[in-house]
């Protein structure tokens, strides 16, 4: 699990036709045939795993069943045989299937699934249109994809239409569906085929499909632990792939460029400034009046701004700056086409080459990243062949660099490709971002774990204040993907609300768009509120970094529901306007205009407050005052939290050690993960972990090396219990070390 997936499109199209073909040959009785929408079907069950089983509605052609069309979403470890085949059912039949006992009825059709003697769910299928209706149950359903009704689903329908111009897209972002919906009472359903939407308003929830009459293909997941369910889900569609460290760091976005010394002069401002930054990202030209190239779709660099791009290129990376460039390709190329051009074969080199050959003249230059926009009326495979192409293609000039895409649509499976994912061309409003929270919750619960959003809004508006900006900056600090970007780009500079200058307005035709008023532009307090954040994020880049690994090993996203560690908690488990950062930072944004105080959940056990360190009880809500420059943090008690110290961009060599601090309270456990950052290497073990155990009883620190991992050694570090800010220092030598402390 956790590693890059080695499987091609042929492979998966033989292993459905394989099982297809079996079960053509299957003996059946002479009881009442099986029709759903007019056509005769067969029911094929699978179990995939202990937790997971596969429900087929296979449509007969001439006595044969049809296999599911596969997208290119579902690995090989899903295409597991069916066990257990039905064309007849006289009245009921019990199948089983592993764990799994299925009571199949007729008239109307219905699946009953329990397992290990519990009900999980049934399955009700209309054999006139096709619809499946299923239990909504009495607990919050979460997950489906990026955007659409939020926070809970229940009382929703949602169409499940890709794209920006869905569900209230200014407030609440790109949709990107997933049919992925999780029950929070311990069960999940993956609508694989066919296409359509749901309806969460009856007292049963129902998916009705887009094609009735093709083939219905459904996973159903039970578990006793929310991250078993996250782990079947990638058991399906693939554990997430390993970004390089550098893409976690905070990325600058720009619009509309000057000249050559503007694009130097504002990587020079952040050094000169000593605001950290890993990533610049241009656009290109068209959707600004001056961007990287000469146009959509082109791969020519504008030469009023980039004169000599290698040479900028170059300069940018002596600075120590990662280069990313914006490229859109339309949909009238793209559609329905992408898997065609794309996948000719087996191989993956020749599977991509056909799109990734117009990169290539550039990408040789030093670039090291690409934002893909447009696509939205990609169909699923297109989008998903799109995010591979970016993966798989820099590997083929660059074989042992991981590459970074920000993508603008996404389908199940793209998690495999490590593909970046942001919200999308939302309004720069106070709703949008209290909004946002729980399309992060929700994206990340559907396998998209590397998220985030345009920070400030992408369209300004007369709410875009300096106030806005940094409740939005404090809020992407804590998100995956932590980039600035917008029209009249210029205030996404943290320094830029100071000068009294707008830049290049852009503000554009949008309802709502506005540029602010230039009074708000002499605020003193955003650039070191910015910078406080900012070193904040890469001070804790250890721990964020433990969490990327533990993601691609498990699928448990980076910004969790609380309902991942809280299911048995009613209050945390419906919460949606907070999250937690990993196991054991709780994050609480501001998202009301002039707040003085923010209400927040602290789930049961003791926590404390990462700012004052007051240790708070919890297992209720509390209300703490904020200031502008306060976003409520809180941590676990028992949580061992890895700081190392503050860089100016994620490669910065700095002498400091790194520092472990406990929060004593409770007994607590964390792994810390370090490769190095860039290559595959450590798909072949070339990387260390330390593992932290606290003891606060003894009040004692096991420091120790996994079993199968290696350790670096000898490590200076200093260890602190918080509050304090007094440290020790040890070294660890790579044998288990025992750190008492007081």
């Amino acid at each position: 699990m956790g590693t890059r997936n080695k499987f091609s499109r042929r492979e998966i199209i033989q292993a459905i036709s394989g099982a297809g073909a079996m079960l053509g040959r299957a003996a059946y009785g002479e009881n009442t045939p099986l029709r759903v929408a007019g056509s005769a079907v067969e029911i094929a069950i699978a179990p995939v795993s202990d937790r997971t089983v596969r429900i087929s509605l296979l449509p007969l052609v001439e006595g044969r069943p049809q296999p599911v069309p596969e997208i290119g979403s579902l690995v090989p470890a899903a295409l597991v045989k069916p066990q257990s085949r039905v064309r007849n059912l006289p009245r009921t039949r019990t199948v089983k299937a592993g764990s799994f006992a299925l009571k199949l009825s007729s008239n109307p059709l219905a699946i009953r699934i329990e397992r290990r003697g519990h009900p999980v769910q049934e399955l009700r299928i209309d054999e006139s249109t096709g619809a499946v209706r299923f239990q909504r149950g009495s607990a919050p359903l979460l997950g489906m994809g990026e955007g659409g009704p939020q926070f809970d689903k229940r009382g929703s329908v949602d169409e499940m239409k890709n794209g920006q111009g869905g569900y209230h897209q200014r407030v609440f972002g790109a949709r990107v569906p997933i049919p992925w919906v999780i029950g929070t009472s311990g069960w999940a359903l993956f609508f694989h085929q066919p296409e359509g939407k749901f309806d969460f308003t009856g007292e049963e929830a129902a998916f009705l499909p887009s094609h009735p009459a093709g083939a219905l293909d459904v996973f159903v997941t039970s578990a006793d632990e929310p991250s078993q369910i996250m782990s079947e889900y990638a058991r399906l569609t693939g554990f997430p792939a390993m970004p390089p460290l550098w893409s976690f760091g905070y990325q600058q976005s720009h619009r509309t460029l000057a000249s050559r010394e503007e694009v130097m002069s504002v990587a020079a401002t952040f050094r000169e400034k000593k605001l950290p930054c890993d990533a610049l990202i241009y656009l290109g030209t068209g959707f600004c009046p001056s961007g990287w190239n000469t146009g959509h779709g082109s791969f020519t660099f504008n030469k009023a701004v980039f004169p000599d791009p290698g040479r900028m290129i170059s300069e940018l990376h002596q600075e120590h700056f990662h280069v990313v460039l914006h490229t859109v390709f339309r949909e009238k190329a793209l559609h329905g086409t992408v898997r065609d051009r794309c996948d000719p074969s087996a191989n993956p080199a020749e599977e991509v080459s056909c799109y990734w050959d117009t990169h290539r003249k550039v990408f040789a230059l030093g670039v090291d990243g690409w934002w893909p926009d447009e696509g939205d009326g990609l169909n699923a495979a297109s989008r998903l062949a799109r995010n591979r192409m970016y993966w798989d293609g820099p590997q083929l000039d660059r074989p042992n660099v991981r590459p970074y895409a920000l993508n603008r649509n996404a389908a199940p499976g793209s998690q495999r490709y490590g593909a970046f994912l942001w919200s999308g061309d939302v309004s720069s409003t106070w709703e949008t971002l209290r909004t946002h929270i729980p399309v992060a919750i929700n994206t990340g619960l559907s396998g998209l774990p590397y998220w985030g959003t345009d920070t400030g809004g992408f369209v300004p508006t007369k709410e875009l204040t300096g106030e806005l900006y940094v409740r939005w900056f404090q809020f992407s600090a804590f998100c995956p993907l932590f980039r600035s970007h917008g029209r009249t780009w210029k205030l996404r500079l943290p320094w830029q609300w100071n000068t009294g200058e707008l830049g290049p307005s852009e503000a554009g035709t949008s309802a709502g768009a506005a540029d602010p008023d230039v009074s708000e532009l002499h605020n003193a307090a955003v650039e070191p509120i910015c910078r406080k954040y900012l070193d904040l994020r890469y001070q804790l880049m250890p721990y964020l970094y433990s969490l990327v690994r533990e993601c691609h090993r498990t699928c448990l996203p980076l910004m969790r529901a609380l309902w991942l560690h809280y299911p048995n908690d009613p209050v945390a488990v419906a919460r949606g306007d907070e999250y937690l950062w990993g196991r054991d930072i709780l994050v609480a944004p501001v998202t009301e205009k002039g707040a003085a105080s923010r209400k927040l959940y602290l789930p049961a056990g003791d926590w404390h407050d990462f700012w004052t360190g007051e240790v708070v009880a919890g297992a209720r809500e509390i209300v703490r005052p904020v200031n502008l420059e306060t976003m409520p943090l809180y941590v676990r008690a028992g949580g061992v939290i890895p700081f190392g110290p503050v860089r100016q961009y994620i490669e910065e060599k700095v002498d400091e050690p790194l520092t472990l601090t406990v929060y004593p309270g409770a007994d607590g456990d964390f792994v810390l993960y370090e490769d190095d950052g860039v290559s595959f290497d450590f798909e072949h073990g070339a990387f260390t972990e330390l593992r932290c155990q606290w003891n606060d009883r003894a009040r004692e620190l096991l420091l120790s090396t996994p079993k199968g991992s290696k350790a670096r050694s000898p490590r200076p570090l200093l260890v602190r219990v918080a509050p304090s800010q007094e440290t020790r220092r040890v070294v660890f030598e790579g044998a288990p070390l025992r750190v008492r402390l007081g």
